[in-house]
């Protein structure tokens, strides 16, 4: 029964990051109508920021975060004014097509600057634990998690009651009633993928934390980012929560109970069966 509930406590410290990858996805997919595959790639740039910034600068590697947010949101920006803003009314296949695009550019420039060693961020309290009831809480996954969930509120929070917030939530429903309210839509664009990949940023640098980085991590996280995003839907940052705990205790059971090698059988094997019977999402509005 205590490994169940070790288990079952590790599922939801790693289903709190879960939801932090995608929320930046579910932000541009729900405004945009973009499938943003190269969200991974900036998760994956987040986590080198903040690798970088803590060996070359001495930072605490969450101290860092703000500083890989505020790159990673510089990036996003450029990337949509630059390059998806050519094709933000065409197809959707060919935004699939760019983004991958993009993905691939990311991490050959990543094995290229960084090399394709395997890095882990370790500040001096990586081996730190809490003990409750006999089970273990590793100090750095609680905080990320704290963090994770922190700022996926923070998010629901700006997006419900500031002035930017509304006129994304806007322009995400009705794009002629948001023009004719004032709502700019090439900056609520270029702010919402900034915003999307500023989230990215924060969630590499605390995946780097709890795991390794090398310049290949962003395919297998986009994919994971997909499954929360269609589990939680598009409407409420909140149900993102809900789909990344769901993904987190899904993929530690699996470990348990069949073993760790059939983890992203479990997380796919979810999205097929949520696609063949309830294609709209499960909780929540997909596009």
């Amino acid at each position: 029964m205590a490994l169940f509930v070790q288990v079952l406590v590790s599922g939801i410290l790693l289903g709190g990051l879960y939801a932090l990858m995608a929320l930046g996805l579910a932000l541009v997919w729900g405004v945009l109508n973009i499938v943003n595959l190269s969200h991974g790639a900036l998760i994956m740039l987040g986590a080198y920021v903040t690798y970088f910034l803590v060996t070359g600068a001495h930072f605490d590697p969450f101290a860092a975060l703000p500083i890989a947010a505020a790159v990673l949101f510089a990036i996003g920006y450029a990337i949509q004014r630059g390059i998806l803003n050519l094709v933000i009314r065409g197809p959707m296949f060919n935004t699939l097509l760019i983004t991958f695009g993009i993905e691939v550019v990311l991490m050959y420039l990543a094995q290229l600057w960084f090399s394709a060693d395997y890095r882990t961020i370790n500040p001096g309290y990586a081996g730190a634990s809490y003990a409750v009831g006999g089970i273990t809480i590793p100090f750095v996954q609680l905080i990320a998690f704290a963090i994770a969930i922190g700022l996926t509120a923070a998010m629901w929070l700006f997006l419900l009651h500031s002035r930017t917030g509304r006129g994304i939530r806007a322009a995400a429903q009705n794009l002629v009633a948001a023009r004719l309210y004032g709502v700019s839509p090439k900056r609520i664009y270029a702010l919402t993928f900034g915003l999307g990949a500023a989230l990215a940023g924060v969630a590499g640098g605390l995946y780097g934390t709890v795991s390794q980085i090398n310049p290949y991590i962003g395919g297998a996280l986009t994919a994971k980012s997909f499954v929360i995003a269609i589990i939680g839907g598009l409407d409420n940052p909140l149900w993102v929560i809900v789909g990344g705990l769901f993904l987190g205790v899904i993929e530690s059971l699996t470990a348990l109970f069949i073993g760790p090698t059939y983890r992203d059988v479990a997380s796919f094997g979810i999205l097929v069966l949520i696609l063949i019977v309830r294609p709209s999402g499960l909780l929540g509005r997909t596009a």
